[in-house]
């Protein structure tokens, strides 16, 4: 069988091969001679540019560029020729061109140079393959990223729409980009558009949406075009500084206009409605921008101010006084804090609802009245507060006097007519101190007292005065931490049974040693610690230190029979002290009848049912209830005989007068034969002499408390006691 035959290859005409490959394929191929003139423009440049190759050959390659680049692009080519830079030749890169229809064309071309000939002349070949809507998509999605990234973070709504409208320039060039938002009184406003002549910034701020054209733009966003285009400068073709534009309303996710984005065209040349596509794709990261703007004036408005009657509220009023009193040379100033009288009365019986209407209409009452230099304010509750700059004594006083008689018109709530006033306090900068909080307190401080003397008055603060009050801070603030920091101690008075002289049982009193007040005196501290709310911790302290300081006693050997511990009537209230007594008594092993309750005539003329339920309960479990300083108020007979008593405390303010007062020995007398009556153990305190001791053992006094047999000590110096008097 013969070999086969080797296949003999033909090479085609080298010239007309490769030039019909280059005219057939698939992305564009322009080819330039060394004069930059167009030789090359296959098919599918033709499809791209969408001009015939009749039409460019020939042609210096510059009518192929888009108009802005067209006077600089020769000498971007000569320069490569000239110094073989190779900055475009041999790379890949994404460009943009202008079809013959006026419409921009994305696409990736790479450049290719060769010298051809018997002269070497340079040759450069460009490849382009159109990219336009895929890289739109892509680009207008990373877009949208990069949007809602910044948004994330803390940059404000101008700041992005900047970027947003630079970005949309840079994907339709020779445009200018603009953000509008549309206000609340539906004027355009514009947020971005760095770009636009400020004639026709001017012109876009004076436009106003008619009602059809709100509802027009939600229904047909793309009709924005009118709204934007209409009536500018240029737009009828006369001196034209813009050619065209491509708008959308933007909505946001209710469906309302919020807005309108718009691209401004400087071509003359007329393009397709391709950027119309640019314009859309932005349209969700405009309403993005629009609503997060519109969010943070939200809250930096509520920040400022109140919410239910657009005044100032508190913190910015103190932010107004911090800059008047920060310059250089502040003027003096007034602050008035107003109180409604009688507020909660309107909650009571009108309902919530109600006083919220009335708290707006009193506002804006007061705001009507106060001159436009006014600062003005809502505190919170029924407080209100005004500042009159320069204001003296005399003129913050004319102010609260026309005040009043501006409130004494009617107001209609709830179909009820009701007549106003305010309870005023004045401080005056710098004559009652120069720190804000300091104003603020004293002012409130001089409005209490406008209130207790008065409703309806006004009262300026005076520092002499008021000096009682800024103790009870000082006393009030440093009573907070006294019983954890062990400022706060127990002493204990003995009770002798009088006709055995033994031990009835032992007093607890409280007593206060501040490392910088010194001691501070019961009848000073208890007060303040019930004007503070701090009496019912206090009051869990002291019976929590009973109960520890009896297991002491008893482990030592020292038997004290009962501890009677003062409570206060605010402690009377909480149906929680039952329980929290019957706690510490199982926590220590005690018996009940080891712990006597001391409760005031305040507290027994209380007519409420859940004190009565919290005396009863401490009396069902077996602890003692004591009525103290019995004499002193307003006993009733009836009220004494129903409360479960076992026994009552004649106040030392009889003994003291026995010799001088036949009256205080006739009642101590009568006192102690109504508790014998009642079978309850009468306690006398105050004896500090044998004949008072004599004269209250033949009444048949029970039990004596006084200096005579002891006076309140601490737990160690009681237990001397106890050796000394019993051996």
């Amino acid at each position: 069988m013969p070999a086969p035959q080797p296949v003999q290859y033909s090479a085609p005409d080298t010239t007309s091969f490769f030039a019909d490959m280059l005219a057939q394929a698939t992305d564009g191929v322009i080819i330039i001679d060394d004069l930059n003139n167009i030789v090359f423009f296959n098919t599918a440049a033709e499809r791209l540019w969408g001009c015939l190759a009749r039409d460019v050959l020939g042609r210096n390659v510059k009518c192929l560029v888009p108009m802005e680049h067209r006077g600089r692009h020769d000498g971007y080519v000569n320069r490569n020729r000239e110094t073989g830079q190779r900055r475009i030749v041999g790379t890949s890169r994404e460009v943009t061109f202008v079809r013959s229809n006026g419409d921009y064309v994305a696409a990736e071309m790479s450049i290719s140079s060769a010298l051809v000939g018997a002269d070497q002349r340079r040759y450069y070949m460009a490849v382009v393959k159109g990219v336009t809507e895929e890289s739109h998509r892509r680009k207008l999605l990373d877009l949208q990223g990069q949007i809602f990234t910044v948004l994330a973070a803390d940059s404000t709504a101008q700041d992005v729409a900047d970027m947003l409208c630079a970005e949309a320039e840079r994907l339709v060039p020779n445009s200018i980009a603009a953000l509008l938002q549309v206000t609340p009184e539906r004027w355009l406003e514009v947020l971005s558009g760095e770009g636009l002549p400020r004639r026709w910034m001017t012109m876009l701020a004076h436009v106003s949406l008619s009602d059809d054209d709100v509802q027009t733009l939600c229904e047909q966003p793309r009709l924005a075009r009118s709204i934007v285009w209409r009536d500018m400068p240029g737009a009828d073709g006369q001196e034209a500084e813009l050619f065209d534009c491509w708008a959308s309303a933007v909505r946001n996710g209710a469906g309302e206009l919020i807005g309108i984005f718009v691209l401004y065209s400087r071509n003359r040349e007329k393009m397709t409605d391709w950027p119309q596509k640019i314009v859309t794709g932005c349209v969700p990261s405009c309403a993005a921008i629009i609503e997060q703007g519109k969010t943070r004036q939200r809250l930096n408005h509520l920040d400022r101010y109140d919410a239910l009657t657009g005044l100032l509220n508190r913190s910015s009023i103190a932010t107004v006084l911090r800059e008047m009193t920060g310059v250089a040379s502040p003027l003096p100033f007034a602050l008035l804090m107003l109180d409604l009288d009688l507020f909660q009365d309107v909650n009571n019986v009108l309902g919530y609802d109600q006083g919220d209407v009335l708290l707006q209409t009193v506002a804006r009452r007061l705001a009507a009245h106060c001159r436009s230099n006014f600062v003005i304010g809502r505190l919170g509750g029924d407080d209100f507060v005004v500042v009159i700059p320069g204001g003296d004594r005399e003129g913050a006083g004319a102010f609260a006097d026309s005040l009043a008689d501006v409130m004494r018109a009617p107001v209609e709530v709830g179909s009820r007519e009701l007549v106003l006033s305010f309870s005023i306090g004045i401080s005056l900068y710098p004559d009652d101190g120069t720190d804000v909080e300091h104003m603020l307190g004293r002012a409130e401080t001089a409005m209490r007292d406008a209130k207790t003397a008065a409703r309806g008055s006004y009262r300026f603060f005076g520092g002499f005065e008021h000096k009682g009050v800024e103790q009870r801070l000082i006393i009030g603030t440093a009573l907070r931490d006294a019983a954890r920091q062990g400022q706060m101690r127990l002493f204990y008075q003995p009770q002798i049974n009088a006709a055995q002289r033994t031990l009835y049982g032992v007093e607890a009193l409280a007593r206060w040693t501040h490392p910088v007040l010194g001691s501070v005196p019961p009848s000073r501290f208890i007060p303040i610690a019930e004007e503070t709310g701090q009496i019912e911790e206090l009051g869990r302290w002291s019976l929590t230190e009973v109960c520890r300081q009896l297991v002491e006693w008893d482990t030592m050997g020292l038997h004290v029979p009962v501890v009677a511990v003062n409570i206060s009537a605010t402690h009377f209230c909480s149906a929680a002290l039952p329980r929290q007594i019957v706690s510490l008594l199982d926590e220590y092993g005690l018996s009940p009848q080891r712990l006597t309750i001391e409760i005031t005539e305040g507290v027994m003329m209380r007519q409420n049912a859940e004190t009565m339920a919290t005396i009863a309960a401490i009396r069902a479990i077996g602890v003692g209830l004591s009525l103290d300083d019995f004499g002193t108020g307003f006993s009733s007979l009836s009220r004494l005989a129903d409360l479960p008593l076992t026994e009552i405390k004649i106040d030392r303010s009889f003994v003291a007068n026995f010799e001088e007062d036949v009256g205080a020995f006739v009642v101590t007398e009568a006192a102690i034969n109504i508790g014998k009556r009642l079978g309850i153990t009468v306690v006398t305190e105050g004896v500090e002499t044998e004949i008072q001791n004599e004269k209250l053992l033949d009444m048949g006094c029970d039990v004596v408390q006084g200096y005579l047999f002891g006076r309140p000590v601490p737990p160690a110096d009681f237990q001397d006691w106890h050796g000394m008097f019993f051996g």
